[in-house]
């Protein structure tokens, strides 16, 4: 098993980022430029893309796909050779490409892709070149006209420094559209009406043009281009903003907790006689409970889990963004990022199971095989069956964001033979290495009944007020991030977005010792699964958020969209709750030793 797995890990790590080194192609003067046809879409449904070939366009007799790798295939890139004839340096005039005579039900379709906005993405050198199928306009109230044009002829401006292609783009400037009527009629320039169809012709031009940007910089040009609409602004004052509030709301809690546990320590430690047993005669507070605040909680498997794969996510979130850091990602290479999160989730697995059976041993678990089948079923387990479900609606609507099967046998493969092992080695590791806990008082036999709490200190409270504070932490972030996900824009503020990360542990890890606090001043020692349950509830507000970023802050639409957007929300939302979960309870953990190590007593 280890042998295979390291085989599929290095398999992996080539797909994934070989792709991305983006080695400049150089070319002489004359050498043909394959120009691939990609895919299209509805404008405002990015993840609702089909492959360009679907459409009735000029298409080769015998398609040839290109290679692609593992990030570009769960992109949903479906490249495939065209038959522009594109040749370095060489301009090119009105060159006809196909004639084509279009059956009614073929107006049809180009008719309801032109209305519902369809775009396409073609990819020359690595550079998308994006462009809309055809014009629709609409005028007048009294009366009303709706006209539905396809666009026939692409004029292609490509620039040049050397050898190399720096950019390119697509025009349909001073060009007249095809009209397309109901019922496949139609007249215009190119084309010609018929009883058996429509008769359209498609030509193109080529223009070169000499830029002085580097081959290394061409990244920059493709980030000022503006197909897409610019919405990302670099928004230090947000960001200033929350670091502020962020601080004084750490500086609030610290001191505050601080002379709150100076003024108990004083009061606590009067006494320095007496056993362990008999400190608790005529007092209260959290000083009582120091016979069952170790307690071991009830589920200590699944709260090992939880924070075995919440030690994971932590470990992968810091990776992706220094990977980001250090630009490690081209963005003239699709999918880089989902390549670099599939193999970290994969080698970080080992992190999960470290983790989870090394804490569960503490706490004297004793089903630490079930333990570690928990551990590497708790996140896959959900990612499968939502995973299944999308692609399934993919699959049904033709959509190229279905995968195909080599890319599921590849992908299942990857968690079979490297992650699911790895989880099991960092298992028996973290087993084997395993102390004892610390507690620095002994626990009872017979638990103490805990006094009725009143409202404030109830679960729901604790989840609503821990869950909030860190989340408004983050909303500012939280637009411009989804905006990239789900939307056209290329996220570069990698340096904000490492800011935002601290800030957000920071505020989950002192909220959850606050919250931890009050529950055990009430007397109550419940409060393993309650630490979790307090920060975690973050995530419940993220995917309220992703609610109404849906409806108010978007266009998207139809089915395919909708249980895309909806179905990695929700595992997203899930994501969050077990690393922040993670966080807010070795915080809760290593404030409540402190506070107990710090009585004085036998």
């Amino acid at each position: 098993i280890i042998v295979h797995g390291h085989l599929i890990t290095s398999c992996v790590l080539l797909l994934c980022l070989l792709p991305q080194i983006g080695w400049a192609i150089n070319y002489k003067q004359g050498d043909p430029v394959v120009l691939y046809v990609n895919k299209v879409g509805p404008y405002h449904n990015p993840q609702e893309t089909y492959h360009y070939y679907t459409l009735p366009v000029c298409r080769p007799k015998e398609v040839r796909h290109k290679a692609l790798s593992l990030g570009e295939v769960l992109d949903g890139d479906r490249m495939a050779e065209s038959l522009y004839k594109i040749h370095f340096k060489d301009n090119t005039e009105r060159q006809i490409l196909c004639h084509l005579t279009l059956s009614e039900k073929e107006v049809d379709q180009l008719r309801e892709a032109i209305e519902e906005l369809y775009y396409f993405e073609f990819v020359l050198d690595d550079i998308p070149i994006w462009g809309f199928v055809g014009y629709m306009e609409e005028s007048g109230f009294l009366p009303h006209s709706h006209k539905v044009g396809l666009w026939t002829h692409l004029d292609f401006n490509i620039e040049y420094n050397g050898d190399s292609v720096i950019f390119a783009n697509v025009s349909v400037k001073d060009v007249k559209p095809v009209p397309l009527e109901e019922g496949g009629g139609g007249a215009g320039r190119g084309t010609g009406g018929s009883s058996e169809g429509l008769s359209v012709t498609h030509t193109y031009s080529v223009h070169w043009f000499e830029s002085h940007l580097p081959h290394a910089r061409r990244a920059e040009r493709l980030r000022d281009y503006s197909f897409f609409p610019k919405t990302l602004e670099i928004h230090w004052l947000s960001i200033i903003n929350s670091l502020v509030l962020v601080v004084l709301l750490l500086g609030f809690v610290i001191i505050i907790l601080m002379r709150v546990l100076k003024n108990d320590f004083a009061r606590y430690n009067v006494e320095e006689d007496g056993s362990c047993d008999d400190l608790d005669q005529g007092d209260n507070g959290w000083k009582i409970i120091h016979t069952d605040v170790f307690r071991f909680p009830p589920y200590k498997s699944l709260l090992c889990s939880v924070l075995g794969v919440g030690a994971q996510f932590l470990t992968l979130a810091t990776g992706i963004i220094v990977m980001a850091l250090l630009g490690m990602f081209n963005v003239h290479r699709h999918g880089a990022i989902n390549s670099a999160a599939i193999v970290l989730y994969a080698l970080t697995s080992c992190v999960s199971g470290y983790c989870s059976c090394n804490f569960y041993t503490q706490i004297h678990g004793q089903r630490w095989v079930w333990n570690i089948i928990l551990t590497s079923s708790l996140f896959s387990a959900p990612l499968f069956l939502t995973w299944s479900v999308v692609n399934s609606v993919h699959w049904w609507s033709g959509s190229t964001q279905a995968l195909p099967a080599s890319t599921v046998l590849l992908l299942l493969g990857a968690w079979v033979l490297v992650g699911f092992p790895l989880t099991v080695i960092g298992g028996i590791v973290g087993k084997n290495r395993a102390g004892s806990f610390q507690a620095p008082c002994r626990t009872r036999n017979i638990p103490r009944q805990i006094p009725q709490q009143p409202w404030y200190k109830h679960t729901a409270v604790h989840m609503a007020i821990g869950g909030f504070l860190p989340f408004s932490a983050i909303s500012v972030e939280l637009y411009y991030i989804f905006a990239t996900v789900w939307g056209r824009e290329h996220y570069t503020l990698y340096g904000i977005l490492l800011c935002v990360f601290a800030i957000l542990l920071s505020v989950g890890a002192c909220i959850s010792v606050a919250l931890t606090y009050f529950l055990l001043s009430g007397e109550d020692y419940r409060w393993w699964w309650r630490s979790i349950l307090s920060t975690g509830s973050t995530g419940l507000f993220i995917f309220v958020y992703s609610l109404f970023y849906y409806h108010n802050r978007s266009s998207m639409s139809g089915l395919v969209q909708s249980v895309e957007f909806f179905g990695y929300s929700l595992l997203t939302a899930f994501v969050f709750s077990l690393m922040l979960g993670t966080v807010s309870f070795w915080a809760s953990l290593t404030f409540i030793r402190y506070i107990y190590r710090s009585l004085k007593m036998d």
